[in-house]
């Protein structure tokens, strides 16, 4: 990452575009790199818009946890569409330039979808705690006004978060020469390339860091509290049985919190960021590609509706 040195208006002027620096200069690493998130893509747009259509089409998977399932391949879909297609034309047309807007714009969408993906996997964790700790007051607990003020809270914590990190963009100056050494706009690489006072969005960032804490936190002790039951469970197959309900879940929280950490929580400095690229792909391109799938091919009521619903038609 280039910082510039000097003051706003003296040593450079107001950057109008950014640069992204892509994966590799070299032709065929360039073409096999394109086909790869092409198809990586188009497995994303057809495997989360799949998993929609099927929850809203079969009463089988009208439940609290297909509504939360539902949402998320949402926010999946969202976040492959902001981020993908811009790699795909830097790939392809080796065009790397991004006007300021559109990485404003970028900034704000990866935001929104980026908090809300993490407050949704809570969500989901706590729905696994209720229905597999205490069952019986699972109706009661995750009554569908419940849900929905839940969801409605992940997408409203989201939308502070990108509107909070919009603001601090827009405090920033950039020379006209910045280069960001990612394949998208991420703020804290932004603020790093400023030359000017980052106070405010280095407040504002590691506030929006901290909003990840209680989400996490939310994930670990359902899962200590499930973990707890399920051994306390005697016979194999409730253990099994109980403890399919979550796998999906839990390798998706993995993936999607293991790159978080490593990109956002780890003091590191400007010259050993090396690997942040491939961890940002890891929640970018990676986990809205295998969701769909994680939750379908282990899934058994998933697989029911699919037939059903091929059997109607």
């Amino acid at each position: 990452t280039t910082h510039f040195e000097g003051m706003p208006g003296r040593n450079c002027t107001q950057a109008t575009e950014f640069s992204l620096v892509g994966f590799t200069e070299d032709p065929s690493t360039q073409v096999t790199l394109f086909l790869m998130f092409l198809l990586t893509y188009l497995v994303t747009i057809l495997g989360n818009l799949g998993m929609i259509t099927l929850i809203r089409a079969s009463p089988l998977l009208h439940s609290p946890m297909y509504y939360f399932l539902g949402n998320l391949a949402f926010v999946n879909f969202c976040t492959s569409t902001i981020i993908t297609p811009r790699i795909l034309v830097g790939v392809l047309l080796g065009k790397k330039g991004m006007a300021y807007a559109g990485c404003t714009a970028q900034v704000f969408t990866s935001g929104l979808f980026l908090v809300t993906e993490c407050f949704l996997l809570a969500v989901m964790a706590y729905d696994r705690y209720v229905a597999i700790c205490h069952p019986l007051l699972y109706p009661l607990v995750m009554s569908p006004e419940r849900c929905s003020r839940l969801v409605a809270g992940s997408y409203l914590l989201g939308l502070a978060n990108a509107v909070g990190q919009t603001i601090g963009m827009s405090s920033l100056f950039f020379c006209s020469s910045s280069t960001i050494d990612l394949f998208f706009c991420d703020i804290s690489l932004l603020i790093s390339l400023s030359t000017s006072d980052t106070t405010l969005s280095l407040v504002i960032l590691r506030t929006a860091s901290l909003l990840s804490v209680p989400s996490l936190l939310v994930v670990l002790v359902s899962y200590i509290a499930i973990i707890s039951t399920i051994l306390s469970i005697s016979s194999a197959e409730g253990k099994c049985k109980a403890f399919s309900t979550c796998a999906a879940h839990l390798t998706t929280v993995s993936t999607f919190y293991g790159a978080l950490i490593f990109m956002y929580l780890i003091p590191r400095s400007d010259t050993s960021r090396g690997g942040d690229k491939w961890a940002a792909v890891l929640y970018t391109v990676v986990t809205p590609v295998l969701n769909p799938f994680i939750y379908s091919l282990r899934n058994q009521e998933v697989k029911k509706a699919w037939r059903r619903l091929r059997k109607i038609k």
